[in-house]
């Protein structure tokens, strides 16, 4: 039936807080993507229970909005992550990197005189102040680790089956839109992911 356990552990602090304020004002329980949960995907991880769900909600979504497909998602979040579905509705597995806005948080939080910029897409490769070298710097970094990702990605999961379309994700999806990385944006895979589960397990 495509269920997997996805974590044998209690809730998440934030996660468990929500779930009893849902019951407290609310009088009914939320639906939680946890152990247990049906995804209709085999999970090809070594330990499944790794896998996280915000990962596994994507991972439904996009294969239900293109079935039957290779599909890579790439969701640029706080973490920048990179998943690989084989058309049969397997999960293979992926790539996890720091996101854009931990990127920059890191440099700051560690470089005495780095102060924090505008995350913003920019045609600025040569910085002509600190401000654009760290914009230049988290756009084009990302972009590069994007498109080497992808393309080691589609080599080493789809060598000898039917290019991958690549389906970007999360919050900064629309920022790198423009540079033809993409076959589709969606935004919002993972909200439109849970809800698919939701049903599936109605």
């Amino acid at each position: 039936d495509g269920a997997i356990e996805l974590d044998p552990h209690p809730l998440p602090e934030a996660t468990a807080a929500l779930r009893r304020a849902c019951e407290g004002y609310f009088d009914t329980t939320p639906f939680v993507l946890q152990a247990g949960v049906k995804t209709g995907m085999k999970i090809a991880y070594r330990n499944p229970l790794e896998v996280g769900a915000d990962r596994i909600a994507a991972a439904m979504a996009a294969i239900h909005a293109f079935p039957a497909k290779n599909l890579i998602v790439a969701s640029f979040g706080t973490a920048t992550t990179f998943c690989a579905l084989r058309s049969d509705k397997t999960y293979l597995g992926g790539a996890i990197m720091p996101g854009v806005r931990v990127s920059l948080e890191a440099l700051v939080g560690s470089a005495a005189k780095l102060s924090s910029v505008e995350i913003a897409a920019t045609s600025t490769t040569v910085g002509r102040s600190t401000a654009e070298c760290l914009q230049a710097g988290l756009y084009f970094g990302q972009i590069g680790m994007t498109r080497e990702m992808i393309r080691r990605i589609g080599q080493a999961a789809f060598e000898k089956e039917s290019a991958p379309l690549v389906v970007a994700s999360g919050e900064f999806a629309d920022l790198f839109e423009s540079e033809g990385m993409f076959d589709a944006v969606m935004p919002e895979l993972v909200l439109k992911g849970l809800y698919l589960a939701l049903l599936m397990n109605s």
